[in-house]
């Protein structure tokens, strides 16, 4: 459990193994690097029941690799407690958007705050596309805008 005075931030997708496990990693890397390991509880999860289970997409993996950035997920679907423990949901597209906003609709003590990730784009791309049927540049562009994002997500939210 986190300490007292801790922030948290769920990364979601549609199936949790490309996009939200990339911004779970790299805003873990921020997080690190600027020592606020013991301030944060990162994680990631998916809209959809597709992907339960799996690792991360291995495109996503090579990219991260490549980046030096460490990656470590099982995907999981988001649970009605996400939306009564987490602090932020930051989600990749409409659909992911929409889906949540609706579920958390049903939630009594929804306290997250549900937004675009690209929302803190500097570059002001709000979408995040799924790079799951693209192919190695489309996971380096959402590492490039999942690494803009959560330097203005963390800098915003210290």
């Amino acid at each position: 459990m986190a300490e007292p005075g801790c922030k948290s931030v769920l990364f979601v997708c549609l199936g949790n193994i490309c996009r939200s496990p990339i911004a779970e990693a790299v805003f873990r890397k921020l997080v690190t690097e600027q020592k606020l390991s013991d301030y944060w509880r990162i994680d990631s999860a998916a809209t959809s029941t597709y992907e339960i289970g799996n690792p991360p997409d291995y495109r996503g993996q090579n990219c991260m690799k490549k980046h030096g950035v460490a990656m470590k997920h099982v995907a999981r679907q988001v649970t009605k407690e996400d939306f009564a423990t987490f602090d932020y949901i930051l989600c990749m597209d409409e659909s992911n958007l929409r889906d949540l906003t609706r579920k958390s609709n049903q939630i009594k003590n929804c306290k997250a705050k549900i937004e675009l990730l690209g929302s803190y784009d500097p570059q002001k791309q709000m979408i995040i596309q799924d790079p799951y049927y693209g192919d190695e540049s489309d996971f380096e562009t959402v590492y490039q805008q999942c690494l803009r994002c959560c330097r203005a997500f963390l800098e915003e939210a210290r």
